[in-house]
């Protein structure tokens, strides 16, 4: 497929009339055909209202069409074959592995959600009946369904340009709730969002669907995004990105005549915690596990494993050892963007140029444009008095709490912000002194995880890809899974309807 640069909307190739950039490849800086042109606030206005007239025809589509409409996109994406791969390749600088995974899951989650429609237990309907003889006052019928919340838009994350992107977690699980979808593409990877954003649009018109239903739009800056969240037919944001990025959104949503939800996934350091069993029968086992994890994607995972909290020892110390030895031989990778790149660096920076820290290894150095992995190691007593310290890292950079010994560990960990993940290493002798500390990391975390880290993300009924802020904007939501959906519906109650008038769902009752 030839890439035009062109915004979507109404299912149309319309060129933008805003400032155009170009995608640079992030492996050698060099600028990529062909441009792309942002939205203008006139267009944005036009995508956003043909969103907002799709929306009651398409919240009410049968399970059915709604669910067949998920599997053409599906298709159409596979459809795509090398076009693809390639370009996400090269707007990215990842593997052809990676690209090939992300791109099946995408496409299996999409399938998974056309499931979950046909299911229609979303909906979660329920028939109190009336009963007129109750005294003193007569019982009214009652009948409730959940409902879409209207146009969503959803933002593009730079990490993930196909599972987090166009018609990623975020989208599928809007459109299958039955809102219609305005994407703001990231300007790292237009070229892979255009032909995903195409693949959506064609299946829309093959299921003869309202024109509105999605859009794609771009933008170099922040303006349209913004403008996308103060737009009153706006109902709910998916975003995944940066805490400062989130928290603007959420800012501007609070801010309206009627303020949204905004679904950010943002900040985590997804810590690990090594108890002394563990560390003692196989420390560095799971030292060299442990950089495996830490170097993943370049640490561009949102579940990259940032922080261990351990006691002193020489469990830890042969931890240590074997995480060193692991990452001092990792090669430098090519990180996403050049901004991305630069930020880890000065992460790295910060944390080498601190008195209360020490560099215990860092990996092997490349090109400008990648990074090397670096591990640092502090006291639980400077890092409970330096809350920086906590601050993500973005990218292959960990840093390891030495305590002194249980208590401290325990201060160390209710020190914590909010985390998508935190991960236990127990032997069975551990389980007396890790079981207590269950409820507490239950406060801080969507998915606890025991002997394993962080990075891999099963889509699934039973997954939590969320948890207490900073790691997400709503701690009672996930923006994986089949529970995603529930983020964009609401409940509706319907008393004393005649049959005639209800909603088609209720009648069945």
């Amino acid at each position: 497929m030839t890439l035009s640069g062109d915004l979507i909307i109404g299912g149309a190739n319309v060129r933008g009339a805003a400032a155009a950039f170009s995608a640079i490849n992030p492996a050698n800086g060099s600028p990529m055909e062909p441009s792309f042109a942002g939205a203008t606030k006139e267009q944005v206005e036009e995508a956003t209202s043909l969103a907002w007239d799709a929306f009651p025809v398409y919240k009410e589509t049968s399970l059915d069409d709604r669910a067949r409409f998920l599997e053409a996109i599906a298709e159409g994406i596979v459809a795509l074959g090398d076009d693809l791969v390639l370009r996400a390749i090269d707007e990215t600088g990842l593997p052809r592995g990676r690209i090939e995974g992300e791109r099946a899951r995408t496409v299996g989650q999409l399938r998974l959600f056309a499931k979950e429609v046909r299911d229609g237990r979303f909906q979660e309907l329920r028939f109190d009946p009336a009963d007129t003889q109750r005294k003193p006052v007569a019982k009214p019928d009652l009948r409730l369904r959940n409902v879409a919340l209207g146009p969503v838009v959803v933002f593009g994350a730079s990490n993930f340009p196909l599972a987090f992107s166009v018609a990623g977690g975020d989208t599928a699980s809007a459109l299958a709730a039955g809102c219609p979808v305005v994407v703001k593409a990231h300007s790292a990877h237009p070229g892979t969002s255009e032909l995903v954003g195409r693949a959506v649009a064609d299946a829309v018109a093959a299921c003869g669907l309202p024109r509105g239903t999605f859009g794609l739009l771009f933008d170099a800056g922040f303006e349209v995004g913004q403008t996308l969240v103060a737009d009153h037919r706006i109902r709910a944001v998916g975003f995944t990105g940066s805490r400062r990025g989130g928290t603007a959104l959420m800012k501007i949503a609070s801010e309206r005549k009627q303020p949204i939800p905004v679904y950010a996934e943002m900040s985590s350091i997804n810590p690990v915690i090594l108890y002394p069993n563990a560390l003692r029968s196989r420390g560095a086992e799971i030292g060299k596990s442990f950089a495996s994890s830490l170097i993943l994607g370049a640490g561009q995972f949102c579940t990259n494993p940032g922080l261990i909290i351990a006691v002193e020892g020489a469990g830890l110390d042969a931890f240590i050892g074997s995480a060193a030895a692991a990452l001092s031989e990792s090669q430098a990778q090519t990180m996403l963007t050049a901004g991305i790149c630069d930020a880890y660096r000065n992460g790295v920076a910060r944390l080498s140029s601190s008195s209360s820290v020490s560099q215990v290894a860092v990996g092997k150095e490349g090109t400008p444009n990648q990074a090397a992995a670096a591990l640092f190691e502090t006291t639980a007593a400077a890092f409970l008095a330096n809350p920086e310290l906590q601050e993500e890292v973005f990218g292959a950079s960990g840093l390891i709490v030495r305590c002194r010994d249980e208590g401290e560990l325990r201060r160390v960990i209710g020190s914590l912000e909010g985390q998508l993940t935190i991960a236990l290493h127990v032997d069975a002798g551990d389980i007396e002194a890790a079981s207590p500390m269950i409820s507490q990391l239950e406060l801080l975390a969507g998915r606890l995880l025991v002997n394993g880290f962080g990075t891999g993300v099963e889509v699934s009924a039973a997954m939590v890809h969320g948890g207490p802020y900073p790691a997400t904007s709503d701690g009672r939501s996930t923006s994986v899974g089949t529970l995603a959906i529930y983020r964009f519906l609401r409940p509706v109650s319907y008393q004393d309807f005649p049959i005639d008038l209800l909603p088609e769902p209720l009648k069945l009752f």
